[in-house]
């Protein structure tokens, strides 16, 4: 008999991390090749985590809400025969040493256990700061054993004096190299003393834990789910992270509008599948995005990463109110049948919370449709580490001037508004304007006799 370790395996992209939510095996329960042993969440996506041997379960390493690393061991599995796990090749024929070598070893390994707990370098608090620092900031100062006193030293060149990852790494090798770090001046200024014009006194943001909001005896205190703390975090370092800029781009759809009404039933019947307006958006976002390749990059420090596939995000509300972005890889590549196909399925799977880890990571971009919920347009935030995100209006039906060659009318009209959030660092206003205008202009151009 052997033992195997089963330990959890990458979740997505730049996921370090997950929550064990539930058990689905008993230890002393008999596991089959594939079968599920437990379930995990992360940010991105919640999904099972089958075994990769067929044996009894007979250690749980983690509880029901602990967090657990990537590559760490979940669970320990009693197989019959030799365990697939790789092993040293120089240590497979040698014999076992005696018994009093075993116990010295281990005596050995249990000293240096204590000896580097002993010596290792605390978690800082960072919290207690009343600057914000990003969780990348915040693990390289930890990782390296900066004081939250010497963290808030540090001179920042970020928005309002934030430390950016560029300014923690040069300040680290000044240290190293026996310069002169550059920190910041910290005088104390007088209460009494009145803010100038030049210099006004910026009031530094809290954390969370840090505001006491008054309840009263008729309030109900909800707590936020896991995801939503997740989700919290995921857009409080997005803004902090990113120069969020608006464009607006009204639209009129009214060609859409009066060719999917007159072929959606027939549409249905061939395909077995709604042609709703989101694939007809997609498909115009793909474009653009061709078009405009520059807005289809992430940024990397002072490097742009300009990505070859067009991997078109789609957030989608959850039954609980809140949100996930499942993917549709090469968008660019897909007709109308096919994003139509993409974008039932996702959909549908999202609200089933069926999706693979996969299927939520490697976005270059997003679309958000606000009009599903009556708004005429947002300002949505960006999703990390993209620069922009589409949001759709709702589509309403307004007085409009129409022009022709005998002059200007007043007609009834389809309208919508896009609203694109793009990150001002690498997007300029002309770039992000004309990208929303080009699927603009893709969609008012619409063939009202287009076959699919």
């Amino acid at each position: 008999m052997s033992k195997f370790e089963l330990k959890l395996p990458q979740m997505g992209e730049s996921v370090a991390e997950g929550t064990l939510t539930s058990w689905l095996k008993e230890v002393g329960e008999a596991i089959e090749m594939d079968e599920a042993v437990f379930e995990i969440a992360t940010d991105k996506v919640d999904s099972e985590v089958p075994s990769e041997v067929e044996g009894v379960l007979v250690e749980k390493c983690f509880q029901v809400d602990d967090v657990v690393k990537v590559g760490q061991t979940v669970a320990v599995i009693e197989v019959n025969g030799e365990v697939s796990q790789p092993v040293e090749a120089d240590n497979a024929s040698e014999p076992e040493p005696p018994q009093e070598i075993q116990e010295t070893v281990s005596t050995l390994e249990t000293d240096m256990v204590m000896a580097k707990e002993t010596t290792a370098t605390p978690n800082q608090d960072y919290g207690s700061s009343n600057k914000f620092y990003s969780p990348l900031v915040r693990n390289i100062a930890n990782e390296e054993g900066i004081s939250v006193a010497e963290l808030d030293a540090i001179s920042g060149t970020g928005q309002d004096g934030r430390v950016t990852k560029n300014d923690i790494l040069t300040y680290l090798e000044q240290r190293k190299s026996g310069g002169k770090p550059l920190v910041a001046e910290h005088p104390k200024v007088e209460m009494t003393k009145e803010a100038t014009p030049e210099e006004p006194i910026k009031p530094q943001p809290k954390d969370a834990s840090e505001v006491n909001t008054p309840v009263g005896a008729a309030d109900e205190v909800i707590p936020l789910t896991r995801m939503g703390k997740l989700i919290a975090q995921h857009m409080t370092d997005s803004l902090a992270t990113s120069a969020h800029v608006q464009s607006f781009v009204e639209v009129d759809v009214t060609n859409v509008v009066n060719w999917r009404n007159k072929i959606k039933t027939n549409f249905e019947k061939r395909e077995g599948e709604k042609l709703t307006f989101t694939p007809i958006f997609m498909e115009a976002v793909a474009k653009a995005l061709k078009k405009f390749p520059m807005v289809n990059i992430s940024l990397d420090g002072d490097k742009v990463i300009k990505k070859k596939n067009i991997n078109i995000g789609m957030a989608t509300a959850l039954p609980d109110g809140n949100l996930i972005v499942p993917v549709i890889k090469n968008a660019d590549q897909l007709n109308l049948v096919g994003m139509t196909k993409a974008v039932n399925d996702l959909a549908i799977r999202a609200r089933n919370n069926a999706l693979k880890p996969e299927e939520v990571k490697d976005g270059t971009y997003t679309v958000t449709n606000v009009g599903s919920f009556g708004s005429i347009f947002g300002t949505p935030i960006i999703n990390q580490p993209q620069v922009g995100i589409l949001a759709l209006g709702a589509i309403r039906k307004i007085p409009a001037v129409i022009e022709t060659g005998d002059g200007d009318f007043i007609g009834i009209r389809s309208k919508m508004f896009l609203s694109h959030s793009y990150d001002h660092r690498v997007v300029n206003g002309a770039l992000g304007g004309l990208f929303a205008k080009a699927v603009a202009d893709y969609l008012e151009a619409w063939d009202v006799d287009r076959e699919v």
